[in-house]
């Protein structure tokens, strides 16, 4: 009975049969330790968010605000928003461009790069779970496809197309298609579940950064 398994498959297959193998590999390390990273950065960054807004809230100064927030946001999602807000707040620049601009605008315009600043931050590398997603099974079937047409050359060549012959070269080739469906399988699901995480801390920045705006340039500014 003739040696079967993944191990001889990529024993006995060629380059392209091992190079989609490695690609393969490659993309679920990839993914791994990604979502693994990414979901420690999100986790601390939803959990730090409220005792961080508090301590802020609750300093006498904005200046004090500030400390606060660095001190208690590590993940820097928050002290982006309040060092730009506070900066453009200040920036008073006699005969500059600057100066002809409103300082509710100044604010405004700093809170807004800030916060796109902030969200690409948070966003960074959830285009590597959706490609690894998407591409991952066409991958796997690559590697089916081209096991397949070489077994069965294989086959012709030798003249023994017997059904047991037939079976175990096409199903190591169908190998490729599931390892494609396992590496794609826990990148779909990250994707979604950090992309949920995102929108969350996401709204929340929104809100911080209208809250700032109204503290700066409100009426009790």
């Amino acid at each position: 009975m003739a040696d079967t398994g993944v191990i001889h498959y990529l024993q006995s297959g060629d380059g392209v049969t091992r190079g989609v193998a490695g690609v393969l590999l490659a993309m679920s390390v990839a993914s791994w330790c990604f979502l693994i990273v990414k979901a420690w950065v999100l986790a601390r960054a939803k959990r730090q968010g409220p005792r961080a807004l508090k301590h802020f809230w609750q300093a006498a100064t904005l200046s004090d605000g500030i400390s606060a927030l660095r001190a208690t946001d590590r993940e820097r999602v928050y002290l982006p928003l309040a060092e730009a807000a506070w900066h453009a707040s200040e920036a008073e620049v006699p005969g500059a461009l600057l100066a002809r601009v409103e300082r509710s605008e100044r604010v405004l315009r700093a809170l807004r790069q800030a916060l796109l600043s902030s969200q690409r931050r948070l966003e960074f590398g959830q285009v590597l779970l959706a490609s690894v997603g998407s591409t991952a099974p066409f991958v796997g079937l690559l590697g089916t496809v081209w096991g397949i047409y070489h077994a069965l050359g294989s086959i012709a060549a030798s003249g023994q197309a017997m059904i047991e012959n037939v079976a175990g070269p096409v199903g190591e080739a169908l190998i490729m298609t599931a390892f494609g469906l396992v590496v794609a399988i826990p990148a779909v699901l990250a994707y979604n579940v950090l992309g949920r995480l995102v929108r969350q801390v996401s709204e929340e920045l929104d809100g911080f950064a209208h809250d700032l705006h109204a503290f700066l340039c409100g009426e009790g500014k």
